[in-house]
């Protein structure tokens, strides 16, 4: 990496656990029933050798802020079945990421008073997170192992922007290539709200007047 890029990812993962402490975690619906994902990538095939795990690799970085944030909603996140510190590192992001794109996702239609995300939507915005910032974390530390290799399967116009989401259209956003130079414009009115309900208000001052 390029000097300044671990501080710039750094920032940027930062920046995903203080919006979810402030605007996300206060307003998550009660946990579903707990959902088991598939297996990670050292699990699925145990004779073969064991990719950089959880535990070491994981642990000794700023990423495992993203697990943490992941770990507050509860069951539901779809965890490799022998989740624990021998999981593969970058399968663990890969799901982290996933899970909290679709609960920022739902928890921002709840917020601003709109019907449930219908699935492809769920499911872009899952794939795009994982896809976007898996990438990151093996460019950065060297860790490829078949979750970095996902791409997006779904189409980008179901992803929302951040005029109509800001939340979830801003985390896709600065992730989509958060080294290049320029990069993807923060939305910078996010930082002077204190929930969901000012960003909502924010949103509906908006709304062209019929």
């Amino acid at each position: 990496m390029k000097p300044g890029d671990e501080v710039a990812v750094h920032q940027l993962l930062g920046r995903i656990v203080y919006f979810h402490a402030l605007f996300v975690e206060p307003a998550l619906a009660p946990a579903p029933a707990a959902t088991v994902g598939e297996a990670c990538c050292n699990h699925r095939s145990p004779a073969r050798r064991m990719r950089p795990d959880t535990g070491g690799l994981l642990a000794g970085t700023a990423w495992t802020v993203l697990d943490e944030v992941a770990a507050t909603l509860g069951t539901s996140v779809g965890r490799c079945p022998s989740h624990g510190p021998t999981c593969c590192a970058t399968c663990r992001v890969a799901d982290s990421a996933a899970a909290v794109a679709e609960a920022w996702l739902a928890a921002e239609h709840r917020a601003y008073r709109r019907p449930e995300p219908h699935g492809p939507m769920r499911q872009a915005c899952r794939e795009a997170a994982a896809a976007r910032l898996t990438r990151v974390f093996v460019h950065q530390h060297h860790a490829p192992c078949p979750a970095a290799h996902v791409g997006e399967k779904a189409g980008a116009w179901l992803l929302p922007g951040t005029d109509e989401l800001p939340l979830t259209g801003e985390l896709l956003a600065l992730w989509r290539d958060p080294l290049a130079a320029g990069g993807s414009p923060v939305v910078s009115w996010l930082n002077h709200c204190t929930d969901l309900d000012d960003i909502r208000r924010v949103l509906d001052t908006r709304r062209p007047t019929p």
